[in-house]
């Protein structure tokens, strides 16, 4: 993951941590941003997501994909529908 991900995220852990907590001993304060930052980049490494780059392209394909279904399926319906009025 990029790292101005996990800077947001680490920032959002910390602004949900009790006030006394988040606002104490400073060196408390880095303890629990330097381990909230080793899980977040171990952890989100390990997981297999897109960037938005390619989520962006297979939505493109999807939406192709998905007009060109109807466009089928429409189709089908003509088809079928000269197919029973021929046999009428």
């Amino acid at each position: 993951m990029e790292l101005p991900k996990v800077e947001d995220l680490l920032r959002s852990l910390m602004q949900g941590l009790p006030p006394g907590l988040a606002s104490g001993a400073s060196g408390l304060r880095e303890d629990l941003e330097n381990n909230f930052r080793a899980v977040l980049r171990a952890n989100l490494g390990k997981l297999d997501l897109a960037g938005r780059e390619q989520f962006d392209a297979q939505r493109k394909v999807l939406e192709r994909t998905r007009a060109r279904l109807e466009e089928l399926e429409k189709r089908v319906a003509e088809l079928e529908a000269k197919s029973a009025s021929a046999a009428n």
